[in-house]
C-alpha cells in the first residue's frame, strides 16, 4: 500500500538507461523561464511596491527610480550570463566563490543562498496569500496561515516527482500572470495618457521644491533608501545560473536565452509598475497591495481586480518553486564538498535531490510559522542574503579577469560589467543592512552565521575521519607483489556453482574495501576458494550531469571491481564481479545479492562497515548506514550476511 501511495504521489521510477532521459527531465529556455525566471518576475508583486512606498511624498523621484531599477536588472543579468559561460554546469554563487575566491568564501555564499532560498519559498507563499486575501472578507483571514502551509506541502510533493513535471503543471499559471499584467500595464497607460503632462509638470516642480528644501544630498538619500527598500525586485536573478544543470543541451545557450527572457520581463514589469503607480496616483490602502489598489483604480470591475490578484498569487507560488529547484542543488554541491552531510548529494529514484527538497520545504514551513506568515517581516529578512552572494560572485569574476588578463586579451572588455555589478550589489547590501538590521536583518544574519559555523564543524569532522581512514591505504595493505602460496593452485578465472563462495559488497577501490578483503581472507583462510565482488555505482548530483555519465560511471565501477578481482587472485581465490548503476544502493545491492544466492547456493555475504570507538548520535546523520540496511533487507529474504568492522578511533 505504501509503495502504491508513493508511486501515486511521486511517480514511477526513472529509467537511467533510457537514451532520452535527459531530454525528458531537462528544460527548454521557455520552460526554464517559467521554473526559474518566475522567482525574479514574481518580485514585481512586492519589490516595486516597497520602493514606491519608500519615496514617501517625493514622487518626483519615481522616474529615476524606474530607470535605476531597469538598469540594475540588466546589469546583474548580463553579469550572470558571463558567469554561466564560465561555469556551464551551474552552481551559481557557491561554485563561483569557491573556485575564484576560495572555499571559505564559497561556504559563506552557499549558506547565504540556502537561507535565501528558504525565505524565497516563505515570502513568495506569504505574499501570494496576501494577494488572494486582499479581496476576501476579513473573517476568513484566520485561514491565511493554514492556506500558506498547505501550498508549501503541495510544492514539496510536486518537486519530489521531478522538476519538469512540476514546471509543466505550473506553466498555464505563469502565462496567465504574463497576459494579465501586460493587460494591466497597457490599460493603465492607455486610460491615463492624458495625465502624463500633469505628472511631468509635477515631477519638475517637485524636484525644484525638493532641491530648495533639502538639497541634492537630501533627495539622494531618499532615493537611495527607496532603491534599497525595493531591492527585493532583483532577487531571483541568480536562479538561472544556479540551475544550469536542468537546462536542455546546449546548456549554456539555453541558460543565456532564459536569462534574456527573465531580465526583459522583470525590467519591463518592475519599471512599468513604478511609472503606473505615479500615473494613476495610487495611494496605499490598509489590507490591500498596491497592485490590487491599482487594478481597482482602473474601473474595470471586481472581476479584473480578482483576476490580477489571483494571477500574482499564482505566480508567487511558482516563484516558491525556484527555492525547491535551486536550493537542493546548492545543498548537493556543498555536500559533495563535505560542507553538509553527504546524503544531500544523493538522488531519488525520480532523480531529484529528495533530502534537500524535504529539508528546504520543512525549513520554509518553520520560517512561515515562526513569523506568523507576516509578509513585511519576511521581506525584511529576505532581500539581504542574495546580495551577499551577488557581491561575492561579482568580486570573484573581477578577480578572475584581473589575474587571468594575460590569458584573455579581451579581459578589459569584460571587467567593467562585473566591476559595475560589484559596486551596485555591495552598495545595495550596505543600504539593506543599515535599513533593515532591526527589522529582520539581524535574524537573517544570525541564522546565516549559525549555518556557516555548522558547515565548518561538519567539514572539520569529515577531515578528521578522512585523516584516520587515510592510514588504511590500499597500496600498503595489498601491494602489487603480494602473492599467496595457494594463488597458483587455482584457476582464477573459473567460478564453480557448488563451491563455497564469499560475496563481498565493495565501493571504490580503496583502503576500506581492501581491508574488508584481507579481513575475510584472514578470518576464513581455507573456507572460500572463490569470491564475487558486488558494487553499485550510485548516481548523485556530482556525477550525473549528462547522459553519457551513466556509461562513464559504469566503466569506473567495473575498473574498480577488476582491481578487486586481481587482489583476490593474488590471495589464491578465484574471483568474479557483478555491478549495477542506480540511485539507491540498498535496493540495487539487494537485487544483486538475491540473484547471486540463486546462482551460488553455498554463498555467504559480507560487507564492511565503519565502527566508531565512541558512537555518537550524529554518526547516523553524517555517515550512510548502507551495510546495516542491506543486511536487514537480506535477512528478511532469508539470506545471511555478516558485517566486517572497520574500526575508527575517537
Amino acid at each position: 500500500m505504501f509503495a502504491r501511495l508513493k508511486t501515486f504521489l511521486i511517480g514511477k521510477r526513472r529509467d537511467i538507461y533510457d537514451p532520452n532521459l535527459f531530454h525528458k527531465v531537462s528544460l527548454i529556455a521557455f520552460m526554464a523561464w517559467v521554473g526559474l525566471g518566475a522567482d525574479g518576475l514574481s518580485s514585481s508583486a512586492y519589490g516595486p511596491e516597497e520602493a514606491f512606498k519608500g519615496l514617501g511624498q517625493h514622487k518626483e523621484l519615481v522616474f529615476f527610480l524606474a530607470i535605476a531599477t531597469a538598469l540594475t536588472v540588466f546589469i546583474i543579468s548580463y553579469a550572470y550570463s558571463r558567469i554561466i559561460e564560465h561555469f556551464p554546469y551551474g552552481g551559481g554563487g557557491y561554485v563561483v566563490a569557491t573556485k575564484l575566491l576560495g572555499a571559505p568564501f564559497g561556504v559563506v555564499s552557499g549558506s547565504a543562498l540556502l537561507v535565501d532560498y528558504v525565505l524565497t519559498i516563505s515570502v513568495s507563499i506569504a505574499s501570494g496569500a496576501d494577494q488572494i486575501f486582499s479581496f476576501l472578507p476579513l473573517s476568513l483571514h484566520s485561514w491565511k496561515l493554514p492556506f500558506e502551509a498547505g501550498a508549501i506541502i503541495l510544492l514539496i510533493f510536486l518537486n519530489l516527482r521531478g522538476v519538469k513535471e512540476s514546471v509543466t503543471l505550473l506553466t498555464p499559471i505563469f502565462l496567465f500572470f504574463v497576459v494579465s499584467h501586460v493587460g494591466l500595464l497597457a490599460a493603465a497607460f492607455v486610460t491615463h495618457t492624458s495625465h502624463l503632462p500633469e505628472v511631468i509638470g509635477s515631477t519638475r516642480s517637485g524636484l525644484s521644491s525638493g532641491m530648495a528644501a533639502i538639497g541634492f544630498v537630501g533627495l539622494f538619500k531618499i532615493f537611495a533608501r527607496s532603491y534599497a527598500q525595493g531591492a527585493g525586485t532583483f532577487t531571483g536573478i541568480e536562479a538561472v545560473s544556479n540551475g544550469v544543470q536542468v537546462m536542455r543541451e546546449p546548456k549554456v545557450r539555453t541558460a543565456k536565452r532564459t536569462m534574456v527572457y527573465m531580465a526583459t520581463s522583470l525590467a519591463v514589469t518592475a519599471a512599468g509598475l513604478l511609472l503606473v503607480y505615479t500615473l494613476v496616483d495610487v495611494k496605499p490602502q490598509e489590507g490591500k497591495t498596491l497592485n490590487a489598489v491599482l487594478s481597482e483604480s482602473l474601473g474595470f470591475g471586481p472581476w479584473f481586480v480578482v483576476s490580477i490578484c489571483i494571477a500574482e498569487a499564482a505566480l508567487l507560488v511558482i516563484a516558491a518553486q525556484t527555492g525547491f529547484i535551486d536550493g537542493p542543488r546548492i545543498m548537493a554541491n556543498m555536500a559533495h564538498d563535505s560542507w553538509l552531510p553527504h546524503r544531500f548529494s544523493s538522488l531519488s529514484e525520480r532523480l531529484t535531490n529528495h533530502y534537500g527538497i524535504l529539508l528546504i520545504g520543512g525549513s520554509a514551513l518553520a520560517t512561515l510559522f515562526s513569523t506568523g506568515g507576516n509578509t513585511d517581516k519576511l521581506v525584511y529578512m529576505y532581500s539581504i542574503n542574495v546580495f551577499v552572494t551577488f557581491s561575492l560572485s561579482e568580486l570573484g569574476m573581477c578577480k578572475f579577469w584581473i589575474t587571468e588578463r594575460k590569458a584573455h586579451p579581451d579581459w578589459l572588455r569584460h571587467l567593467p560589467i562585473h566591476a559595475t555589478g560589484l559596486v551596485l550589489c555591495t552598495s545595495i547590501l550596505t543600504l539593506q543592512i543599515a535599513e533593515k538590521w532591526t527589522e529582520g536583518g539581524r535574524e537573517t544574519a544570525g541564522i546565516t552565521l549559525a549555518l556557516i559555523v555548522l558547515c565548518f564543524i561538519i567539514k572539520a569532522y569529515y577531515k578528521r575521519v578522512q585523516a584516520r581512514l587515510a592510514l588504511i591505504s590500499a597500496d600498503k595493505l595489498a601491494p602489487p607483489d603480494m602473492v599467496s602460496e595457494r594463488s597458483l593452485a587455482v584457476n582464477p578465472a573459473t567460478l564453480e556453482r557448488d563451491k563455497r563462495t564469499a560475496v563481498l559488497l565493495v565501493g571504490g577501490y580503496n583502503g576500506l574495501g581492501v581491508h574488508a578483503v584481507l579481513t575475510l581472507w584472514r578470518m576464513f583462510p581455507n573456507d572460500f576458494p572463490q569470491i564475487v565482488f558486488i558494487s553499485v555505482g550510485v548516481l548523485e548530483s556530482g556525477n550525473f550531469k549528462a547522459q553519457d555519465d551513466v556509461d562513464r560511471l559504469k566503466a569506473e565501477t567495473q575498473a574498480n571491481l577488476d582491481r578487486y578481482i586481481a587482489l583476490a587472485n593474488r590471495l589464491g581465490m578465484a574471483g568474479s564481479s557483478r555491478q549495477s548503476i542506480g540511485t539507491d544502493p540498498v535496493e540495487e545491492c539487494q537485487k544483486l545479492c538475491l540473484d547471486l544466492a540463486k546462482d551460488f547456493p553455498r554463498s555467504t555475504f559480507f560487507a564492511g562497515k565503519l565502527v566508531f570507538q565512541r558512537p555518537k548520535w550524529y554518526h547516523r546523520i553524517l555517515h550512510n548506514q548502507t551495510a546495516q540496511a542491506i543486511q536487514q533487507a537480506l535477512e528478511w529474504e532469508g539470506v545471511p550476511m555478516f558485517v566486517l568492522p572497520v574500526r575508527v578511533r575517537g
